[in-house]
């Protein structure tokens, strides 16, 4: 059996969907998307005002009938101005930073008043979140159009990949509160969720290579001879030696030691290496715990990620890059 009132909670569904359908780019509120309904002050007054038409009937009052018809003209004013407060605004979205799962997204957005109708007391919100609402004042700066105010919601997030904002609603009572005039807003912008951070990772997975000039963690001990010398090189290999004998009138250079074998660091952030028991949300959590701690001291590093090969290298578009891939892994429609 049917829950009741269950056909009416999704006939108000399929009636906000198609409301914010085609919410792509900026919006502009029309009045046939703003909906009006009286606030209970307004239920109040409407019950006054049939006591007193139903008292001036009975007692045939003429100042009566003047003080229900001047009183009722006030409401039909505040519903036409209720309106109007939210009818014309554009919204449109704006920045939406990326964040790590558990984090709150900030979402910004413009909210522009191209008339030259003050607007006051516009509240704005996520639908079905609980952050307190944000009041507005939209006006017209020097008395011409082009007023604008910009603000920025939040919400939890909970899983890694993309993240749609929830809609947005707006809402109002201006002037008198006997009427309360809404609108659903859409934004057409989503932020990016990384993994978080895995709290107690193991050290970075450093590894040794082999190095063809001999510089390195080892192998220092196997002299090879001088060569000359290189930017980057270490002060500590030069051939102090060898430079004293050499006259820099005569075209002398510093020249540094060569040595044969060793080994050299190299970090690389493989996920294929880590252990297959690991939960794949733990093996990606411990992955971003890597290329931070890896950004933090400054080491380059390479990173594996499925068909996803990066060299080694460091810097915000290197782990903006890393981080990027370990949130999309796996989600449908993106690469594996």
């Amino acid at each position: 059996m049917a829950r009741p009132g269950g056909w009416l909670e999704r006939k108000r569904a399929l009636w906000r969907s198609r409301a914010t359908a085609r919410d792509a780019g900026s919006v502009l509120l029309s009045q046939r998307r703003v909906y009006i309904l009286p606030t209970r002050a307004g239920l109040g007054f409407c019950a006054l005002l049939l006591v007193l038409l139903i008292g001036s009937i009975n007692y045939n009052l003429g100042l009566g009938f003047g003080l229900t018809f001047v009183a009722a003209a006030c409401a039909l004013v505040d519903m036409v101005q209720t309106t109007r407060n939210l009818a014309g605004l554009v919204l449109s979205p704006g920045r939406a930073p990326d964040v790590f799962a558990g984090e709150d997204a900030p979402f910004e957005l413009r909210v522009k008043n191209p008339t030259r109708l003050a607007r006051y007391a516009v509240w704005i919100d996520f639908e079905d979140v609980p952050e307190p609402r944000q009041a507005i004042d939209v006006g017209t700066g020097d008395g011409t159009a082009g007023g604008s105010a910009t603000l920025v919601l939040r919400t939890p997030t909970h899983a890694r990949g993309w993240m749609r904002p929830p809609r947005v609603r707006l809402s109002t009572r201006f002037p008198l509160g006997l009427f309360r005039a809404w609108s659903w807003w859409q934004p057409d912008s989503r932020a990016l969720v990384y993994p978080f951070p895995e709290q107690d990772a193991p050290p970075l997975p450093m590894q040794g290579r082999p190095s063809p000039d001999g510089i390195g963690s080892a192998g220092n001990d196997d002299f090879g001879g001088v060569r000359s010398y290189q930017p980057g090189d270490p002060l500590r290999h030069l051939a102090w030696r060898q430079i004293a004998r050499l006259d820099p009138e005569l075209g002398g250079q510093l020249v540094t030691k060569h040595f044969e074998g060793g080994t050299v660091d190299e970090l690389v952030l493989d996920f294929d290496a880590l252990p297959a028991r690991l939960d794949e949300e733990l093996r990606l959590a411990r992955m971003a715990r890597w290329v931070l701690e890896a950004e933090q001291r400054a080491l380059p590093y390479a990173f594996h990620l499925g068909r996803i090969r990066y060299d080694a290298a460091l810097g915000t578009a290197h782990q903006a890059a890393c981080l990027r891939a370990l949130a999309l892994y796996g989600l449908p429609g993106e690469p594996a």
